[in-house]
Formats: C-alpha cells, sequence, structure tokens
C-alpha cells in the first residue's frame, strides 16, 4: 500500500472497526489488481473509498433537499454499475457534447426494457462520458418511491418523485434532469413491440423547460429492449401485488432469480441536438399548441434516431 493509503488509515478509529478497516483495505486491493488495474490506479480507488467509510463513519457528509448523496453515488453506487455499463452492454456513448458543461437542461428519452435499467445506464453515460462528469437526476414514477428500500435508495442516488415542481427546481439549481415519458407503457410493452414509442402524455414536461428556460436533449436508447425481452405478462398476478404489469421473459421466471440477470445485448445511446426553449420565451409553456407540437418534435426526433441507430447497431449481441 502507498503512503496515500497510510495516511487514511491512521484516521480510522483503532479497535475492532480499525481492524475491519484495514482487511478491507487489503480486499479491495486485492480485487483490484484481479479486474487489471495498474498500482497506481489501484491505489488511488482503495484510497478514495477508505476516505469515504472514514466521513461515513464520522457522519461527515452532506445529503441535498431532495435526498441526493453525491458522494454515495460517486464511490459506491456508480463504480457497481460500470462492469455492467462496460463489459456486459459495452454501451457506445454518442452526442454527449450536446449535454452542456454546466446549467440545467432536460434530457428526454425513450424507456424500454422491462426492467427500466436504462434509467441507471443513461445515468452512468452522462456522468462517465462527459468531461464535467455531470450527475443526471431521473424523475421516477410514485411506484418507486412506494417500495421499500427502493424508493430511499432512489433519493440517494438521485432519483427524485416525478413532479413539475421538483422538476422546476432542479432545474433551476442548474441540475441535469431526465424524464421518460413513455412511462410504465413503454417500458412494459412486448417485445413484438420493440423501439415502437408509446404516448408522450402531455407534455408537462416541455411546459416545465419551457418555463425554466433550459434545453430539452432528445436521448435514444438502443439496446435495453433486448436485455429483458417481454414475452407475456401474467396481469392476475401483477394485479396482486399492485404492480403495472409481471413479465415473463425467456429466462424469467423459469430460472428464478438466475432470470433477473439482463442478457447481453450491445448498447448505444445517442444524445441528440438540444432544442433551444429560449427563443419561445416561458410564456409558451401556457400555450397548448406550443406545447403539443414541441412534444411532437421530441417523440419524432427520438424515434427517428431510434431507426437510425438500429441500422448501425446491426446484431443486438
Amino acid at each position: 500500500m502507498n503512503e496515500l493509503i497510510r495516511q487514511v488509515l491512521a484516521l480510522v478509529p483503532t479497535g475492532a472497526e480499525g481492524d475491519l478497516v484495514e482487511r478491507l483495505a487489503g480486499a479491495m486491493h486485492a480485487a483490484a489488481d484481479l479486474v487489471g488495474l495498474d498500482g497506481e490506479a489501484a491505489d488511488r480507488v482503495v484510497a478514495a473509498t477508505l476516505a469515504f467509510l472514514r466521513r461515513r463513519l464520522e457522519g461527515d457528509y452532506d445529503i441535498d433537499e431532495f435526498g441526493f448523496d453525491r458522494e454515495f453515488t460517486e464511490i459506491v453506487y456508480l463504480p457497481v454499475l460500470r462492469p455492467l455499463y462496460r463489459r456486459w452492454f459495452r454501451v457506445d456513448v454518442r452526442g454527449i457534447e450536446n449535454i452542456p458543461a454546466e446549467g440545467g437542461a432536460l434530457v428526454v428519452s425513450n424507456h424500454s426494457g422491462t426492467i427500466p435499467v436504462d434509467t441507471l445506464m443513461t445515468a452512468v453515460a452522462i456522468h462517465d462520458a462527459h468531461p464535467a462528469h455531470r450527475f443526471l437526476r431521473p424523475l421516477g414514477a410514485d411506484l418507486v418511491f412506494g417500495m421499500p428500500l427502493v424508493g430511499e435508495f432512489a433519493r440517494r442516488t438521485g432519483t427524485t418523485l416525478a413532479s413539475q415542481d421538483d422538476a422546476a427546481r432542479l432545474l433551476a439549481a442548474g441540475e441535469v434532469v431526465g424524464v421518460w415519458p413513455e412511462g410504465f407503457k413503454g417500458v412494459g410493452k412486448p417485445y413484438s413491440e420493440r423501439y415502437r414509442l408509446q404516448r408522450f402524455g402531455r407534455g408537462g414536461f416541455v411546459a416545465t423547460a419551457l418555463r425554466a428556460e433550459v434545453p430539452i436533449i432528445p436521448c435514444s436508447v438502443v439496446g435495453a429492449e433486448e436485455a429483458y425481452p417481454r414475452i407475456a405478462d401474467l396481469s392476475s398476478i401483477a394485479r396482486l401485488f399492485g404492480l403495472p404489469y409481471f413479465p415473463v421473459t425467456p429466462t424469467w421466471p423459469l430460472l428464478g432469480p438466475l432470470g433477473l440477470v439482463p442478457l447481453p445485448s450491445k448498447w448505444i445511446i445517442e444524445f441528440g441536438t438540444p432544442i433551444d426553449t429560449r427563443a419561445l420565451g416561458p410564456e409558451a409553456a401556457d400555450d397548448p399548441l406550443t406545447v403539443f407540437h414541441l412534444t411532437d418534435e421530441v417523440r419524432a426526433t427520438i424515434q427517428r434516431t431510434l431507426h437510425a441507430l438500429l441500422v448501425v447497431r446491426g446484431s443486438p449481441l
């Protein structure tokens, strides 16, 4: 271990906790070596993780008014998702320069895949591929926050309830907000309807962006449809548990918990040319015709891009 790690360990409380953390440091170093990180990179990862644990033990960390814990997201959450992002789905990110380096922006994406892993992969793409390493603040459905543990974890990693008030506050604070207007209609559609966009609702997301005078960035995700292809829906079981659907895929529920492992599809995430809302002015948010046309423009852009990306990708594997 290098001097940086030794300095961090020196700050850990003595006794059982200190011994546990020191053992953990050795295990993390061995794991870093196993995945191929060179000595210097491994030392940085281990030192950052130990410093994170020390601050947690001391209660020295911040959570914003929405429950978002930036440090937890960066040190724990995103690293857990990266193997899936880099090795399993092999995500190809395009148009990342269309995400502004600072200030508010609204990312509007298609939604698919039975289990909404597309939300997670889009968050990794924006953080890791962008030079400014920006965080995506997704807007989640009521169901997410009604689930034990899941709702609290979602808030801690940046998700906020899908309401226009919360979206407006996040955009005013200069955050990159993500919205998936298809909702459960998109993520729960059968495999036979893959890459066919569902309705985008009444355009509430467009009105919010107009009032905040932030750019709208169409986002098109290819690959999620093949990760969990839904071939049937056990609607009676879904009603029993209060779920929008209970999917049957080629591996679930046949293989039990193993059926929750996604298939290794090849992904492309493309962020399109931003739509500037400032020229229209915030008063345009109260014009139903303007909101409708802009909503339709965003939807049509995503649909065209999906068709083009499918041709570029070729085989889903």
